[in-house]
């Protein structure tokens, strides 16, 4: 399988890059970054474009793709809704068309989050973009389409992108697995539930924490 990865440079598309290049199955990996990730694998590709609301210039680079796994996003930390909107909704929904056209067969799985909202009418503003995002992407002409919800991702040990918040409270992680085991998850499980969902289905396109930890063991 060939796939590619958007977000590498932040801390899930990382993780997930790790384990498609360690992955039997995953024959190619293109990175789609703004800017460098600065490595060197066999398996790997890198393309560069600094303008994720028109890839145009990059379409031809991106055919013949068996998955792509969406990392990119930002926090809404301290954003207007406008801004978050232009940057959740709207650039991940010209990258999704842009690759549909590009490759007609193509899983297409992107990281949400837990409590996105699918009616798209709640309080919550990012719940609500992300809602908007999701209902958008699951409309587009793909094989398949996967949206993962997780809580707190443990990070994957040894990666250069993991937040410091996630280096502050990982030591609590094994706590939070016992009493929010419907939040938690970890890192290598994203990468892994993507790959087997890419490569050999799963019952629901949209994966809450639980069926993140269950399709990570198909």
């Amino acid at each position: 399988m060939k796939v590619i990865i958007t977000g590498s440079t932040g801390m899930v598309g990382e993780g997930v890059l790790h384990e498609c290049l360690n992955h039997p199955a995953i024959e190619k990996v293109l990175i789609l970054n703004r800017r460098t990730y600065g490595m060197s694998h066999p398996k790997l590709m890198e393309v560069l474009h600094n303008n994720f609301y028109d890839l145009s210039p990059v379409a031809e680079n991106l055919k013949r793709f068996d998955a792509c796994f969406f990392c990119l996003g930002v926090s809404s930390v301290g954003m207007k809704e406008k801004d978050y909107y232009k940057v959740t909704y709207e650039l991940t929904t010209h990258v999704a068309e842009t690759l549909v056209r590009q490759n007609s067969g193509m899983v297409f799985t992107y990281v949400s989050g837990a409590a996105t909202d699918s009616s798209e009418k709640g309080r919550v503003m990012w719940a609500r973009v992300k809602g908007k995002t999701e209902n958008h992407l699951l409309r587009l002409p793909y094989k398949a389409t996967y949206m993962f919800r997780p809580g707190y991702i443990h990070p994957t040990k040894g990666l250069k992108n993991v937040l410091k918040l996630y280096r502050v409270f990982g030591w609590l992680y094994p706590l939070w697995k016992i009493i929010f085991p419907k939040y938690v998850c970890t890192l290598r499980e994203v990468g892994l539930a993507m790959i087997n969902c890419a490569t050999k289905g799963y019952s629901k396109s949209i994966l809450e924490v639980r069926d993140i930890v269950q399709a990570a063991k198909m």
